[in-house]
């Protein structure tokens, strides 16, 4: 399956039922009273966050969203039927944006969570309501509410608990797939991982949750190599795994690349919690090792653990230290509250 995590869509919910202008016809009784019933509510489109999902590819292919039209009342006082509304299933991390691309509506960021996009249209009122004293055969009624339409921008933000980065060629899916069930693909040459990789990590009886980021190159943050269009999906990362391909000759520069592309990308992101791991040190000498060990942990200014990801070699430390840092994280956040109504559109009340 393609990785998509940006799409536009176009949503309008469906109109409302008429009211009926109808009076009693039975026999004996040639003067009946006004029995029009009221018309149906139109469908609304609403969005849910749901499990399973990791792309936007379905709103790719398919972009336009109508909603059925609310039944008509009718004589006998009878009332139209309510249109079901249309469920749009997104992953969990969408985010869901004005027409602008830039005005954020909604953010799902979990499970069940359901924001209406367009509300259905209201249904009519029939002439049953319009009987008094006065004017007990009225013929007028209320018409209609029309549903309400909107172009949107579906983007998606994976939901993990830590992101790895790092320059291309880095090692980040070797760990990956050291540390998880995920089967990324893996060679030896840049840019192999070409969108975000997700796997659980277990460390005891705990869990959390870990995505390879497509590697980082200079010039990122203003869209050279693969730009910035992942790296908004670290944003959401409790913490960061920072890995360095120890068997380069300047990992110092490596180091700093990549951190240079976070600090204009966004300021939150350069300040996340982050862990430095010099990687590949199977292919090392203890010399080697140390000497760039220590050059990193001068320019990080912490602690450099020092792993083979190939070799499964020293990585229990360094996973024990990160569920850690992610626990600190998760006490520290409280989920923003959700509207349950993307305002504006065209509905009538």
């Amino acid at each position: 399956m393609n990785f998509v995590d940006e799409t536009k869509i176009y949503v309008k919910s469906g109109d409302g039922g008429e009211g009926c202008v109808s009076f009693r016809r039975e026999k004996f009784i040639p003067e009946g009273g006004p029995d029009g019933g009221d018309g149906g509510r139109g469908a609304s489109i609403i969005m849910k966050a749901v499990t399973g999902l990791n792309t936007l590819i379905d709103y790719r292919f398919q972009q336009h969203f109508k909603g059925d039209k609310g039944g008509h009342g009718m004589g006998k006082q009878r009332y139209g039927k309510k249109a079901e509304d249309k469920y749009l299933l997104v992953p969990v991390g969408t985010q869901i944006y004005d027409e602008d691309r830039e005005t954020l509506l909604a953010d799902l960021t979990e499970e069940g969570q359901e924001i209406v996009l367009a509300k259905g249209g209201r249904g009519g009122l029939g002439n049953i309501h319009f009987k008094s004293s006065t004017n007990q055969a009225p013929t007028q009624s209320v018409p209609a509410g029309k549903g309400e339409e909107r172009t949107l921008w579906l983007k998606l933000k994976l939901l993990s608990d830590a992101g790895l980065l790092g320059l291309p060629n880095a090692g980040k899916s070797t760990f990956l797939a050291a540390v998880t069930a995920a089967k990324p693909k893996i060679a030896d040459y840049p840019f192999t991982t070409l969108a975000p990789q997700l796997g659980v990590v277990s460390v005891g009886d705990a869990e959390f949750v870990l995505a390879d980021i497509p590697g980082l190159i200079e010039g990122a943050a203003e869209g050279k190599g693969l730009g910035t269009r992942f790296l908004g999906h670290v944003e959401r990362c409790g913490m960061l795994l920072h890995l360095v391909d120890g068997t380069q000759d300047d990992v110092v520069a490596a180091y700093e690349t990549v951190r240079s592309e976070l600090s204009q990308h966004s300021d939150a992101l350069a300040e996340k919690p982050e862990l430095v791991a010099l990687n590949k040190c199977d292919s090392m000498t203890a010399a080697e090792i140390k000497k760039k060990k220590k050059a990193l942990e001068k320019a990080s200014g912490g602690h450099v653990f020092t792993i083979s990801a190939a070799a499964r070699t020293d990585l229990e430390p360094l996973l024990v230290t990160m569920l850690q840092t992610i626990i600190d994280y998760r006490g520290e956040q409280a989920p923003p509250p959700l509207p349950t109504h993307i305002a504006g559109g065209s509905s009538e009340e």
